[in-house]
Parts: C-alpha cells; sequence; structure tokens
C-alpha cells in the first residue's frame, strides 16, 4: 500500500558572524527556516487487522541501507521484512518501509518520526508496541533515532549499521537491542557493533550481538530469517 506524505516545517536559530574593517562582532538573529521532505512508502498490515474493528496493533519500522535509496520505491521490496513479504511471509504486526530519496545522504530522520507519527495516528497502532529496525545506513539510523528519540520504542534490531558508541549515553536503557554484523564486513567493520554492544553492557543495557562468521556487508539476509527475532520484538511493550 504505497503512499506519499508531505512533512514537516522546522525553525531554526541561526548566529551569524559579521566581520568589519575595524572589529568583529557577534550578533544574533532567527529566521524562520521551512524545511520540506517528500517520503514514499510501503505500509503493510496482518490478516488480523482487517478482521478486527477494534484491536490495535504492533508496529515495525524498517529503514533499508544506501542501495536502495532513491526514487524507485520498488527497490525496497529487495531486503528485509519487505523481501520475506514478496515471498509470501505474513507478520503479526503492521511494517512501515519508507524510502530514504536521498542516494548520497543519511535518512532525514526527523522527517522518519514525523511519518511515523501520522500513520501512528491513523491507523489502529499501540503506541506501546512500536519496534526499530534497519540495515547498513537504515542501521546507523536506527541508532540515532534511538539517541534522539529515546522513549519511542519498545525494541530495536541493528544489522551491520555506523555505530557512534558515545550514542549509547542516551538511549533509553529500559529497551531491549538485538545487534547483527557480519565479521567480514569490509564497508562497516564488525567492531563497530562489537564496541557499542560493550559499552551498552558496561552500562547495564539489555543487549545482545549476533556475529556471523565469513559473512561481509550482506549480513541482513541472514539476520532478517534469524529464529526468534519476530517474536522477540513481541515481548516488548512500553511501560
Amino acid at each position: 500500500m504505497p503512499g506519499l506524505i508531505r512533512l514537516f516545517s522546522v525553525a531554526f536559530v541561526i548566529c551569524t558572524l559579521c566581520s568589519c574593517s575595524a572589529q568583529s562582532r557577534l550578533e544574533s538573529g532567527k529566521k524562520e527556516v521551512s524545511v520540506s521532505e517528500s517520503l514514499e512508502y510501503y505500509l503493510y498490515f496482518p490478516p488480523e487487522y482487517q478482521e478486527s474493528s477494534s484491536k490495535r496493533f504492533p508496529l515495525l519500522l524498517f529503514l533499508h541501507g544506501g542501495g536502495e535509496s532513491g526514487g524507485d520505491l520498488e527497490l525496497i521490496r529487495e531486503n528485509g521484512p519487505p523481501k520475506l513479504l514478496t515471498e509470501g511471509k505474513d507478520f503479526p504486526f503492521l511494517i512501515l518501509a519508507p524510502q530514504n530519496p536521498h542516494k548520497k545522504q543519511w535518512w532525514n530522520v526527523r522527517a522518519v518520526m514525523a511519518l511515523l507519527e501520522q500513520i501512528t495516528r491513523e491507523y489502529r497502532i499501540d503506541p506501546k508496541r512500536l519496534y526499530l529496525t534497519g540495515l547498513s545506513r537504515g542501521g546507523n539510523a536506527c541508532w540515532e533515532i534511538a539517541a534522539q528519540f529515546p522513549d519511542t520504542f519498545a525494541a530495536m534490531a541493528v544489522v551491520c549499521g555506523m555505530t557512534p558508541v558515545p550514542y549509547a549515553h542516551w538511549i533509553n536503557k529500559s529497551m531491549p537491542i538485538w545487534v547483527f554484523h557480519g565479521k567480514e564486513d569490509p564497508v562497516i567493520l564488525f567492531s563497530e557493533s562489537e564496541q557499542m554492544t560493550r559499552k551498552l553492557e558496561e552500562m547495564g543495557y539489555d543487549v545482545r550481538l549476533t556475529a556471523y562468521e565469513g559473512v561481509g556487508h550482506n549480513a541482513w539476509e541472514k539476520a532478517y530469517l534469524e529464529e526468534g527475532l519476530y517474536e522477540w520484538f513481541l515481548n516488548y511493550s512500553k511501560e
């Protein structure tokens, strides 16, 4: 069920450094800046959704990697849960899979969260059972979202994503995390996930790391087939 949503405006405070021939001075200023982002997406509904008129359902937000970015929405079907859907698998929750429209840019995580908020309002979704996952560039976006929006998700699974270790201090300690990475990854080194996992363990987080021997950057081919992954998500609900 594809759709298109035009998203949000934000205000920024801008400080301007003015230089004069005799001296430099710092002047404060404020300008209204409108930033618009269009996101196309797929939204999957489980069979049970149509059979119930009042039940609220969990939702999994899936963020793809760099190779699926751009203007061809069909690319999203190539990996992760959308690929499994095209192969006939059913899931017990809704799946929201937006597309990053920029081939050479990071995910706009504020736009993604604005989309998620709108979808959550429009459909019968349980806001206490929102789950987050992503691979590669989408995995990096997962860490960023977990740091900037720590009270949104009940559980998160990250696959071979770049992992800024300082983000560990900002992530909600009550959110379980499952990390997947290929040990022979030449693009985003396995050590990234290893160091983040170790840091989270030291801080007392509920985190686990699944390392794939002999696997490169395509760890998602194994991770999204991992036995128990989707049941693992459903074990968790925000209080």
